[in-house]
């Protein structure tokens, strides 16, 4: 390391600010969120500063800087426009072993000032030795994102309990008191600023704890429903990610891709139950059955579902059957294939010129039988799209034009939508039979049948150097 990444406590200590610009005002601002008193030497001042001095802020010294201004600051910022002054500010502020900042001069400094993630009173700090102070910004940006400003909160609470968990919690039991306090029910409380029933929660948690062998109370299982999104992993909600990170069991299906199952915890079990057409490998019941099981073993689950779980993913069944049982559980929305892959293909699924409602519907018939509003879908002015439709295509297509809707009504086939290996195929509700015989398409496949489809040469930004009028996937 080139630098000792240290905090340093300043609250109601003295600390100067040489420089009354916009940069030194940058500091300024900073300190006073530490709680310091702070010290300005300048001839003038800029805007912000002077708004700092007429509030009472700062103390303003009209004048140059002088080696007596160096008598009693715990640190020093120098940000004038002139090196000279600079310069004479590190040298005098090192012999007197004050701690210095010259502001983009790392050779004059003695210490720099990271790039801060501010979550009171927690605090993370970014840097790069001052190499790359734009590196070091978009690093906390990234982290921004992912870091919610919640967490202050759990820490404030968690010096509210702490010498409660440190009398009635066991010393072998705390560090796991405090990760199910913090990635559990209580955590998604606070996470929703629901911070008084948080608390409530909290010293229920900590009485339970001294009522039960704190081991026992401590094991309860818990199910994450998940919405994995359509495969792009860019598209998965921070609730999902934080919650895939937590898990100790990922329960998944077919429909999640590889790049989004990667973002799991890497020493989490995993555990496939995926169904193919034709093929269901471990049957509906007896995967709400496994859920259940592995929640009463103490377990926090990771039920990772395709798209959304409540949007024909049978999610209802499976948290069912843990309401049932008395197991807690969350559901965390996902980005459903039609929303996702339709964006993905250039193809709104409404427009004021071409739809003014969409429907969604599952195109898995039953034996091949239809029963299906086939009235409703055939309305005009509308965006249909068919999940899980690709075997059924002859009877979606021919039911819909026995009632009413256009042969010629444009149409489209998405296949892995999302993922690097999408494919479009453009055609007509009558050619899409066509389509999947010719191309052989394999599932996923989502189906497309409406106005907007015509949208998609103009609006495609997934393959936006093909030329699409030699593409031979339009038909």
């Amino acid at each position: 390391m080139d630098f000792l990444p240290i905090f340093m406590d300043v609250r109601n200590r003295n600390c100067l600010i040489v420089g009354g610009g916009e940069v030194a005002a940058r500091k300024v601002q900073m300190l006073l969120r530490a709680g310091a008193k702070v010290q300005v030497v300048s001839p003038e001042l800029g805007d912000t500063m002077q708004e700092f001095n007429q509030q009472g802020e700062i103390e303003w010294i009209e004048a140059g800087f002088e080696p007596a201004h160096l008598q009693n600051p715990v640190l020093v910022y120098a940000a004038t426009d002139r090196q000279t002054v600079n310069q004479q500010v590190s040298e005098l502020a090192k012999e007197k072993n004050i701690p210095v900042n010259v502001v983009d001069t790392p050779e004059l400094c003695n210490f720099i000032t990271p790039s801060i993630i501010d979550r009171s009173p927690v605090v993370a700090a970014i840097s790069t030795g001052g190499a790359s102070p734009v590196l070091a910004r978009l690093i906390r940006t990234r982290l921004e994102s992912m870091i919610p400003a919640a967490y202050g909160h759990f820490a404030t609470m968690a010096a509210k309990f702490r010498d409660q968990v440190k009398e009635k919690i066991e010393p072998q039991h705390r560090r796991l008191f405090w990760e199910k306090a913090f990635q559990g029910p209580i955590a998604e409380m606070i996470f929703s600023r629901r911070e008084k029933e948080a608390e409530h929660a909290m010293g229920e948690m900590v009485e339970n704890c001294c009522k039960a062998e704190s081991g026992e109370a401590l094991n309860g299982g818990e199910v994450y429903l998940i919405g994995g999104g359509p495969g792009d992993p860019d598209l998965l909600t921070f609730r999902a990610l934080r919650l895939m990170q937590q898990a100790d069991v990922v329960v998944y299906d077919r429909l999640i891709s590889p790049a989004v199952l990667d973002l799991t915890r890497r020493d989490a079990e995993r555990m496939y139950v995926g169904k193919e057409r034709d093929n269901h490998s471990v049957p509906q019941d007896q995967i709400n059955q496994l859920l259940v099981d592995l929640a009463l073993e103490g377990k926090r689950v990771c039920r990772l579902k395709g798209g959304d779980p409540f949007i024909f993913g049978r999610g209802g069944e499976e948290i069912e059957l843990l309401a049932e049982q008395h197991i807690p559980f969350q559901v965390v929305p996902g980005i459903t294939a039609a929303s996702g892959i339709s964006s993905y293909a250039g193809i709104p699924l409404t427009h004021r010129d071409h739809a003014q409602s969409v429907t969604f519907a599952t195109g898995h018939l039953k034996d091949g039988t239809s029963d299906l509003n086939w009235q409703a879908l055939a309305q005009p002015g509308q965006t249909v799209v068919f999940y899980m439709g690709l075997k059924g295509i002859e009877t979606i297509t021919s039911k819909l034009m026995e009632h009413g809707l256009d042969p010629n009504t444009p149409a489209a086939l998405v296949q892995k939508g999302t993922t690097p290996d999408q494919e479009e195929y453009i055609g007509t509700l009558m050619t899409l039979p066509q389509i999947v015989q010719e191309s052989e398409i394999k599932p996923p496949t989502l189906i497309i049948i409406g106005s907007v489809v015509t949208l998609h040469d103009k609006l495609d930004w997934f393959h936006p150097d093909e030329q699409r009028g030699n593409d031979p996937r339009v038909f």
